[in-house]
């Protein structure tokens, strides 16, 4: 399987980043809300490795763990407590705030975009790490307010949806430049072992997700599916094999297919141990999909299994793997390929990626998502994948899906489908 990856970055890689940017980053601010959160605290640490001079504040819940991480963060770092669905209190904390990332989830079910709107008020860059289709869109709605506020902003700005989204922006633009290919399906596979080490929020998510149809494209057209149905045995290559996977309602869909034009396009989840597939099913099958509409009761349902799930997640492990696989007219299907052992950790480098390419100012005015052109919502994907993809076990792009997979299938005369 030689040559099937890419050289992955040189340890000195964060290093080479911080020196070469810390003449125009070392004097920027940031503000993590919900910086407590394991999302939150992994992505202030990443920003904090990657960009040593970084001023980094952090807003949340719990003043202790808050405290905790600002000790560890260095001088430069605060830790703010305020009610973000205090609109006044919120853009008191704004003021003086060069970059803001919301990463305080589940974003299911939130009616209203606060932390943006505050950020449009005050003229704050915006990153949220949302990973639901209404509030994306939602989001997407104050496009023409931060445009006449001369702000930069983009909803979906994590792991996945985030890098995923680049990564099948990449694909197509491939496709369509050096293949004179046109894209014909696309679809996103995604893998995490328990909860990935992100506590009961990430748990949470997965429940709220089976209160929601499943919006996918086929030929163009949208169609409405049940959730966790449709499983698929997927080959995610070395470190984890083969995993099955389950339709989800996930934001970047929706986004990929009008925005790249792909005229089919779906997302599908799987964790591990199995067993916790079966309860998703279950819950699916059994349980009316307006009680997973609740985010109250689904909320108080998380953190009663949660203790269960942690202790689960202890011999799990919190592997997490994207494949993003792209069909093409011409028959030929490349994919991209993305696996780290933590996700606690990598959805920080994810997010990180994201706050510095708006830092250094290659973000246009107005709410972007993750996969639109280059010089519009990213100036350059490659270097934020690079930033992205750091202390991954395996990242492969634009190759043929049997020059990664575990168990490639010969036809015959060494040739592989």
């Amino acid at each position: 399987m030689s040559g099937a990856s890419i050289p992955l970055p040189s340890p000195s890689f964060a290093t080479t980043i911080s020196k070469e940017g810390t003449s125009k980053l070392a004097s920027s601010r940031v503000l993590v809300v919900g910086g407590t959160g394991r999302v939150g605290g992994s992505t202030a640490t990443a920003l904090s490795k990657l960009c040593p001079g970084l001023q980094i504040k952090v807003s949340g819940r719990n003043r202790e763990r808050g405290a905790a991480l600002v000790s560890k963060l260095g001088q430069k770092s605060e830790f703010l407590e305020f009610d973000i669905n205090n609109r006044r209190m919120l853009e008191q904390a704004l003021e003086g705030v060069d970059l803001v990332v919301h990463t305080a989830g589940p974003f299911q079910r939130n009616e209203k975009c606060t932390v943006l709107e505050a950020a449009i008020s005050t003229k704050t860059a915006y990153i949220d790490v949302c990973d639901d289709t209404e509030y994306s869109s939602r989001a997407k709605g104050f496009h023409n307010e931060a445009v006449a506020a001369g702000i930069p902003a983009i909803t979906t700005a994590g792991i996945y949806p985030g890098v995923s989204n680049v990564m099948a922006a990449e694909l197509v633009h491939a496709a369509r430049t050096k293949d004179e290919a046109e894209p014909e399906r696309l679809r996103f596979f995604y893998y995490t072992a328990g909860t990935g080490g992100v506590g009961p929020t990430i748990l949470a998510t997965s429940l709220l997700l089976l209160g929601e149809d499943v919006i996918a494209y086929n030929k163009g057209e949208e169609v409405r599916l049940k959730p966790y149905s449709g499983a698929l045995n997927i080959d995610f290559g070395k470190g984890v094999r083969t995993k099955d996977v389950y339709l989800l309602n996930l934001p970047e869909v929706k986004s990929v297919h009008k925005i790249l034009k792909v005229p089919s396009v779906s997302a599908r989840f799987g964790t591990a141990p199995f067993f916790w597939n079966w309860g998703m099913l279950a819950f699916a099958k059994f349980i009316p999909m307006e009680t997973f509409r609740d985010k109250n009761k689904v909320m108080e349902l998380a953190q009663l299994i949660d203790p269960v799930v942690r202790a689960v997640d202890g011999f799990s492990g919190e592997c997490v793997s994207m494949r993003v696989d792209l069909d093409c007219t011409n028959g030929k299907t490349t994919i991209g390929l993305f696996t780290h052992k933590k996700l606690s950790v990598s959805v920080g480098y994810a997010t990180a990626a994201f706050v510095l390419a708006v830092l250094e100012g290659s973000t246009q005015p107005g709410v972007w998502f993750p996969e639109e052109p280059e010089g519009i919502a990213i100036e350059a994907r490659k270097v934020l994948l690079e930033r992205a993809t750091q202390g991954t076990s395996n990242f492969v792009m634009h190759k043929p899906p049997w020059m990664v997979e575990t168990t490639p299938k010969e036809v015959g005369l060494g040739i592989y489908v």
